[in-house]
């Protein structure tokens, strides 16, 4: 099975041509795929994407016809992926506010998720800020992914390129 390495950004995700060589290079490398994830809310103005298959299409235009490459996008920040865990993020924030909707990709640009989520906590009982790093993990921390899988079409798809290339069966 081959061991996943990651190479995070610090920041948002190379665009053009960057992207392609940073594709190329870490092909070169012996890897077996590179995978690419970036959410779609960059926080860039304009926005980058429009939404998550926009995402992806541009990946595939800047890095071009590569099958070793898989473009993955969170629909449209990574936090919409927490939201199927309402009750563990009230529990956190100490908000018993009911959830934004029932489909958590569908949380948008106009206030996404992680604006939604600081203002959640902030205005609970547990008087806290949010913090993406402590927070997601606490909020994840022995929960069955399966459960946000199912409600997010996005994370469904990530999770599939991950254990197709892992030679796993996919959900």
């Amino acid at each position: 099975m081959p061991k996943p390495r990651f190479f995070p950004e610090d920041g948002r995700l190379p665009t053009g041509e960057k992207l392609k060589g940073d594709v190329e290079r870490h092909l070169k490398n012996n890897f077996v795929a590179v995978i690419a994830l970036t959410d779609v809310y960059t926080g860039s103005r304009p926005p980058e994407f429009t939404n998550a298959g926009d995402a992806k299409e541009k990946m595939k235009r800047w890095v071009g016809q590569n099958p070793k490459f898989h473009p993955h996008a969170a629909q449209y920040e990574f936090e919409a992926w927490l939201l199927p865990y309402w009750s563990r993020i009230q529990d956190r924030s100490g908000n018993r506010r009911p959830p934004w909707s029932q489909n958590p990709e569908s949380v948008d640009h106009d206030c996404p998720p992680a604006k939604r989520l600081k203002k959640l906590v902030r205005s609970g009982s547990n008087k806290r800020s949010y913090v993406k790093t402590r927070d997601a993990k606490a909020i994840l921390e022995g929960q069955d992914l399966a459960l946000s899988a199912a409600q997010c079409p996005e994370l469904k798809a990530f999770q599939n390129t991950l254990l197709s290339l892992a030679g796993g069966a996919t959900i």
